[in-house]
């Protein structure tokens, strides 16, 4: 017959030993083959990739996708050992093709030999093998978190993982399973740490007596104690060790952690699947974490550890959160006026300075990351400026603009940067862009359907297309003669901007504020009191103001 590549795949490691499973689906492709007297002479064998990944993010899978494109190539048909392996879904319908298009057979054992194209039956053999695979990769995952959540609540065993800060594992003999107590395994369960439980007891103290998170991880590295990743740098490589300072983030896990009661929880998080692009279905999903719901946690029914907080003290923690969320809940926010708004940047390090209102004042304030307890480098930890600090300085260098001494190099300025009025085609192309985009991408969801996505999804995301593609056609329609102004017009706009000091003084303030946007206004303020403002292509004056610390 020939010569053959041979795909395989086997999941994880510690499922099943890559060896066999290689070797046992070699075997099975090789008794296929060696009838038609054919030789297996290149392997594409995966290790340690999920059957649900699609063929492209399969290391080996996507060199043979890209082998098969090369005319030099060194067979002339792939064989599989279990097609169960090898697709998942409907990733056979989305790969086969390729293989067709390259005019390479591919030889399965439930078919006894190659797929034929044209055959209904061998494409509905295949397709009924890859819903096979989902459904039992979805068995496995529903027995899995059965036996968890039943381990959890009725056993209240360690189900694994980092035991929290303020814990650490104690062996309690081997492992009921005999086949995981033959090669050595062994059960746990948490027991507190001599050196980081009284801390955790002390951050409860702490909380429920009044103190905020961030006051509580200024006063733990002010006395030295090293956090979580600090004090066990190993059991936490994903986070920074550096300094071993606190963050609010670290008090606020261990405060919502309920395992420090001495209950096994467990399911507090759980691992969906979320499609990576909505409009090309078939590169699959990944996974990602997400908090579940309160209810859905599994509480063991008795402690099972020592607890270092109890259930009174946990309940009250939990109180002051739901507080707190609940004053920002009915908290009425008024609402107020920035006129710089956006506009204003911190010199130091470049961020846009946020808006704050004290004492019936508009300030702006440029707040050094607050997130850990002790922060390094020159920056200050506030840098305030009020507005009517600012404005005066910006109102009277815009003055300056149209007064005589400066009025034609303005007018100069305008009149070049008008140019040719292309924002009214620019604005069409854009909205024959977005048409062009919507209906390609109406044609992907037609795909997806065909393909067997689920209709209530797919037709979620066509009901947003069609909303967005009507908001293109709309803003195709004409909007005026889309005229630009004279250098005549120009001038005389100019010569009656001659007090904009005073108009800008006496403006409503929401007017005032749509003035500096249409500016392109942008002030660097430094906290000694100096600022540096831009507007337009090329205007720029320093100034030194008032108001700032």
């Amino acid at each position: 017959m020939g010569n053959f590549a041979f795909y395989g795949r086997v999941s994880t490691e510690d499922q099943q030993d890559p060896a066999s499973s290689r070797n046992w689906q070699v075997t099975r492709a090789r008794q296929l083959i060696d009838t038609e007297g054919g030789e297996i002479v290149e392997e594409f064998f995966d290790i340690g990739q999920s059957r649900s990944l699609p063929w492209k993010r399969r290391p080996e899978a996507a060199r043979l996708l890209q082998a098969l494109s090369d005319p030099r190539r060194g067979f002339d048909a792939v064989v599989i050992g279990e097609p169960q392996r090898a697709f998942y879904g409907n990733q056979f319908g989305l790969t086969f093709p390729v293989f067709v298009h390259y005019n390479v057979a591919l030889w399965v054992p439930e078919v006894g030999g190659a797929i034929d194209p044209g055959s209904d039956a061998h494409d509905l053999v295949m397709s009924l093998y890859g819903g096979m695979s989902k459904g039992e990769r979805n068995r496995i995952k529903t027995r899995v978190r059965a036996a968890m959540a039943s381990q959890a609540a009725i056993e209240g065993r360690f189900l694994g993982g980092r035991p929290p800060y303020g814990y650490r594992l104690a062996d309690v003999g081997p492992h009921p399973n005999p086949s995981k107590a033959a090669v050595g395994q062994r059960l746990h369960v948490l027991e507190p740490d001599p050196e980081t439980a009284p801390v955790v007891a002390r951050i409860f103290d702490e909380f429920v007596a009044g103190s905020g998170l961030y006051a509580i991880a200024e006063g733990l590295t002010r006395d030295g104690i090293l956090s979580p990743s600090g004090h066990d740098p190993g059991r936490n490589r994903h986070r920074s060790s550096s300094y071993g300072v606190w963050s609010k983030v670290a008090v606020r896990a261990i405060l919502k952690n309920p395992r420090y009661t001495g209950y096994q929880v467990w399911n507090r998080q759980q691992r969906h699947e979320e499609l990576i692009d909505v409009e090309d279905v078939s590169l699959g999903h990944q996974s990602k974490m997400r908090w579940n719901d309160r209810g859905d946690w599994i509480w063991s029914d008795e402690p099972v550890h020592d607890a270092i907080v109890d259930l009174a003290q946990f309940a009250a923690a939990e109180a002051v959160f739901t507080g707190a969320q609940r004053a920002k809940v009915r908290r009425e926010r008024t609402k107020h006026t920035y006129l710089l708004s956006g506009h204003v940047n911190c010199a130091r390090c470049g961020r846009r300075m946020q808006g704050s209102w004290n004492h019936g004042r508009a300030y702006y304030r440029c707040k050094f990351p607050k997130e850990y307890a002790v922060t390094k480098g020159e920056h200050p930890s506030t840098v305030y400026v009020r507005e009517d600090a600012l404005t005066p300085a910006i109102d009277n260098w815009l003055a300056q603009l149209f007064d005589d001494d400066h009025i034609d190099d303005t007018c100069a300025a305008l009149e070049e940067v008008a140019g040719p009025d292309v924002a009214e085609q620019n604005r069409i192309d854009a909205a024959r862009k977005k048409l062009t985009e919507c209906d390609n991408k109406l044609a992907k969801y037609r795909q997806a359907l065909e393909a067997g996505a689920d209709p209530a999804i797919v037709g979620e995301w066509i009901e947003e297309v069609k909303l967005a593609r009507k908001a293109a056609e709309v803003a195709l329609r004409p909007r005026g003669d889309g005229s630009r102004l004279t250098a005549d017009e120009i001038k005389n706009l100019v010569t009656l901007l001659k007090g904009i000091v005073e108009i800008l003084s006496n403006a409503d303030p929401e007017d005032r504020k749509a003035v500096y946007s249409e500016l392109n206004l942008a002030v660097f303020y430094h906290d000694d009191g100096r600022m540096q403002v831009t507007a337009g292509p090329d205007a720029c004056t320093n100034e030194c103001v008032g108001g700032g610390t």
